[in-house]
């Protein structure tokens, strides 16, 4: 009998109880369906993550301020008022790595307009700012350097703030009051969406950042810097060139700790891809166990399919069917069932990757690799747990399986 023939004989002995064959192959769907679509929740969760870090803008660099110590008594980091407008032109002037960068600070503020108000959070920075996080506007224009030098009462919002105050007007030109000073909006902001921490980033303000710090905040020193690196390649440069220049700034020695803390993007990217990696394994594995329950379904109908066809085993046995032929025929079976139940389990995880897109909101992406892994899983569990009841089969002796009742 040749290949083609044996796969007929073993179509044809499926086919004759179509029910069982169905349930046997239900084990592999259920597996191959819920490694697509757990492995899809984690590959939508590591995508999210990547937009919401690419969302910051490119090649960001972080630098905030240390921890203070008080008679032995260390306060959280940030604590410290270490950065200054000094430091931030040392960093311009002196690292060659970095590209740009600009001060960061933040308050929160009631936001009035007319007969509205909402609660929202101000920030001051420069106009590099908008570059370093690639923010484009939707409309209306930045302010200027001339704004930052002149500490102008000007704004740039986001489209959370136009939203709850102005519904649908038009916002530029408009004047709204913070802390009870009149700022111009000239300018609104693209939307960005949620941040990595699941906060809203349209919901904002931005303002100067000598306007921020001397007339909302009356205060000398920055929360925090924002910079880019020239390049990606040039990240870790960047990062060692700021160091070094705030060590001399806040003329630490070489024993002393940094009182500032310097992190990129790319570090938190990591940390948050590290985690949602884990989650996609813990998951997958955790599905993976059906495919193993279908597998031993198979063995179990498979068993139970050799004992019930002992005759027709001995029967082709003994008009010249070699042992090689049954088992092959059996094994081929098996094959067959965990193959057909892939392919269907592949259909269903795709389908249900889209049902919890849709109605649980979560972001999900299914990849050709974990179709083709599920796909050759469920084809490895088929020979696997296959292989021993074909074997039995082969090993049938032809007098005794014909005697068989």
């Amino acid at each position: 009998m040749g290949f083609l023939d044996i796969l007929e004989v073993a179509l044809i002995s499926l086919s004759r109880n179509k029910m069982r064959s169905f349930l046997t192959m239900l084990g592999i769907i259920i597996g191959v369906g819920a490694v697509i679509a757990m492995m899809a929740v984690g590959n939508g969760a590591q995508q999210s993550i990547k937009d919401q870090i690419a969302s910051l803008g490119t090649n960001v660099i972080l630098i905030f301020p240390g921890s203070t110590n008080q008679q032995g008594v260390r306060t959280g980091g940030g604590s410290a008022t270490s950065l200054t407008d000094q430091d931030m032109a040392a960093i311009r002037t002196q690292c060659p790595s970095v590209a740009l960068i600009t001060p960061s600070l933040r308050t929160g503020a009631q936001i009035v307009y007319q007969d509205m108000n909402w609660r929202a959070s101000v920030m001051g920075v420069t106009p590099e700012y908008f570059e370093i996080r690639s923010w484009p506007l939707s409309s209306g224009q930045y302010f200027t350097e001339a704004d930052v030098r002149g500490a102008t009462k000007v704004c740039v919002i986001g489209q959370t703030i136009v939203d709850n105050l102005f519904k649908g007007d038009d916002p530029v030109g408009k004047i709204i009051r913070i802390k009870k000073m009149p700022f111009k909006i000239v300018g609104v902001l693209s939307v960005k969406g949620q941040s990595a921490q699941g906060n809203d980033q349209d919901d904002i303000i931005v303002a100067p950042a000598t306007t921020v710090q001397k007339k909302l905040m009356g205060q000398h020193f920055f929360g925090s810097l924002l910079a880019s690196a020239t390049s990606e390649d040039r990240m870790n440069d960047a990062i060692q060139q700021i160091t070094d220049v705030l060590r001399v700034q806040h003329k630490l020695q070489p024993w002393e700790e940094n009182d500032f803390t310097v992190r990129s993007q790319t570090e938190i990217a990591n940390a948050a891809q590290s985690t949602s990696q884990v989650l996609t394994v813990l998951l997958a594995s955790i599905a993976s166990i059906s495919l193993i329950v279908g597998g031993i379904g198979i063995m179990n109908i498979m068993l139970v399919s050799v004992t019930e066809r002992t005759k027709e085993i001995g029967l082709r046995m003994s008009v010249g069917a070699t042992g090689r032929i049954i088992l092959t025929q059996f094994l081929f079976e098996a094959i067959v069932l965990s193959l057909l139940g892939g392919l269907i389990g592949v259909i269903v995880g795709i389908l249900s990757s889209g049902l919890i897109s849709r109605f649980a909101g979560w972001t999900t992406l299914v990849s050709p690799e974990s179709i083709l892994l599920s796909f050759i899983f469920s084809a490895a569990v088929g020979i696997f747990f296959g292989f021993y009841p074909a074997r039995k089969a082969a090993q049938l002796n032809p007098i005794e399986a014909l005697r068989y009742e």
